[in-house]
Formats: structure tokens, sequence, C-alpha cells
């Protein structure tokens, strides 16, 4: 392929992507400024108030995780500062994690701990 095929190539991919970012930003801001009107500009989480240049740190939170379900009575947001937002999210990370088995763990001994099981050898091997 010569370097003007890829050039071309390269400003088309970088044209799709540029057009799918300012469409998720114009989405986020229809459903923003929606869900600003519908509810007080407060955390449903921590109940900090926002107002002015703090209005920016209250974040829409999309209950069912989709951000393309988007109800004009704004029933699957809920209106989370970042702390509170970032939090819920790695709830999620946090509880898959403690859902996974671990390979390490050995189920045989869980609750049999014997501490003493070998002093006998250590005491033996002292005599």
């Amino acid at each position: 392929m010569s370097s003007k095929q890829t050039d071309s190539k390269k400003d088309s991919q970088n044209r799709i992507v540029e057009a799918a970012r300012q469409s998720r930003a114009q989405r986020e801001k229809n459903y923003r400024e929606r869900a600003l009107k519908l509810f007080p500009q407060i955390c449903g989480r921590c109940g900090r108030e926002f107002s002015g240049k703090k209005l920016r740190e209250l974040t829409v939170h999309h209950k069912d995780h989709n951000h393309d379900n988007n109800p004009p009575d704004g029933s699957n947001w809920e209106l989370l500062c970042i702390y509170c937002h970032d939090n819920e999210h790695s709830r999620d990370q946090v509880s898959d994690w403690y859902d996974q088995d671990t390979p390490d763990t050995d189920t045989s001994s869980q609750g049999l701990d014997m501490p003493f099981a070998d002093l006998a050898k250590l005491l033996e091997t002292k005599k």
C-alpha cells in the first residue's frame, strides 16, 4: 500500500472517531441538561448541593448502566457527584473481583488450622 492510501485511510478513521465523539458529547449534553432541569442539584448519595462552577462536579448516573436508555421522565437517571459516581461504578468492579474463585485457595483445609502439627518433629531434631 502506498503512503497516500494509508494517509487517506487514517484520515477517514480519524473523521469517523471524531464524529462518534461529537455524537456522544451531544447525547450527553442533552440528557445532562434534562436531568439538571428535572432533579434538584443535589447528589443523590451524599446530599451535597451544587451550584455555579461546582455544578460541573454533578454527573448523571444511569441506573441500568445503559447510556442509550434516556427516557424523557428521567427514570433511569440519578444525579451523583463525581466521587459518589466513581464509587458506584467501582462497587461493581470490586464485587466482581470478590466473586471470582482464586486458584490458590485450598478448600480442603478450611477451618482446620493446625499450628503445632510439626512441633514434635522440630523438638526431636534438637535432642
